[in-house]
């Protein structure tokens, strides 16, 4: 694995949890003591921040920087984890670099972004994601990268298999409201597709339950989730702004109005995801809400199938 990832560019196709900085551990050790300078490019910056102490630890003798808002005074390192619009400070700087989760905002449909990551590195690269576009496949199909594909998480157990429940509008809301009763001991998530439903609903749930809420409007969004981690029973409303790269222990999962067009197959998977990641906590329920059939959210349900399977 290690050997293949050093020689050329590949797809780590990973399940939600899977580890993956663990994963890359390896190679960005071995670039580090040839001297080269490796990048690992993150879309958030609070996992940045995260990932830059954690880096740190592993490589006492490196020089690891973060760049990110607010973290931009300096920008040269030996490892540097910056936010991926970032990249832009940097030309043909990087003998290695890792992109994580490519296949989403603000990555996605982005052929700036894409460019501007071309441009960046002078070595190969290891695009980190669980649900792969097309784009990546193809590249793929064509040998124009590797695969390597995990579909197991680090503690061995399988990735929560989503319920799915069709009903109309005021059942999802009465089994959402029992849902978020039988898991009252837990930390809990409940997905909105848009921003208005999520403070409607966060509105609403309030005349029963203290409510954290995180959208994309929400300004403090890092210390909404910090607070959310701290509760350890909390419920949080929130958008498809937390599918990714957020990690909660414990957390059960629920996505009101999974049939939305808003929400895709990538990222339902990313959201069901969020639950049982951790080795203290490696189970978790996880609940699709829909007023319709939908095939996205069998989609998911039969991929995590397969990934489990497959493991």
């Amino acid at each position: 694995c290690a050997e293949l990832i050093d020689t050329s560019d590949v797809l780590l196709h990973c399940v939600c949890g899977a580890g993956k900085t663990e994963l890359v551990v390896l190679s960005i050790a071995n670039m580090l003591k040839r001297g080269r300078k490796v990048c690992f490019a993150i879309p958030r910056r609070q996992v940045v921040l995260e990932l830059r102490e954690r880096l740190a630890q592993y490589f006492p003798y490196a020089k690891v920087i973060a760049v990110c808002g607010g973290h931009t005074q300096e920008t040269d390192g030996d490892l540097i984890i910056c936010t991926t619009h970032q990249l832009y400070r940097y030309y043909r700087a990087f003998d290695l670099l890792i992109l994580d989760e490519p296949d989403a905002f603000p990555f996605r449909g982005s052929e700036v972004l894409h460019g501007i990551a071309d441009t960046c590195r002078k070595g190969h690269c290891i695009y980190l994601t669980a649900t792969p576009d097309e784009t990546m496949r193809k590249a793929v199909r064509e040998g124009k990268m590797k695969e390597l594909v995990l579909h197991q998480r680090p503690h061995g157990k399988p990735v929560p298999v989503p319920e799915i429940l069709t009903a109309p509008a005021f059942i999802l809301l009465i089994r959402m409201f029992r849902w978020i009763r039988e898991f009252s001991d837990k930390p809990r998530m409940v997905f909105m597709p848009s921003v208005r439903g999520a403070e409607r609903m966060a509105s609403f749930m309030r005349l029963f339950f203290p409510v954290y809420v995180c959208t994309g409007r929400s300004e403090d969004r890092d210390e909404v989730i910090e607070a959310f981690r701290r509760e350890k029973s909390g419920l949080m409303i929130c958008t498809t702004v937390l599918e990714r790269g957020v990690t909660v222990e414990n957390v059960q999962v629920c996505v009101f109005q999974a049939d939305s067009s808003v929400f895709d197959e990538a990222s339902l998977t990313q959201m069901a995801g969020r639950a049982g990641r951790t080795f203290r906590e490696p189970e978790g329920n996880v609940l699709f809400l829909c007023t319709e059939r939908s095939e996205q959210a069998e989609s998911c349900r039969d991929h995590i199938r397969a990934a489990n399977a497959g493991a």
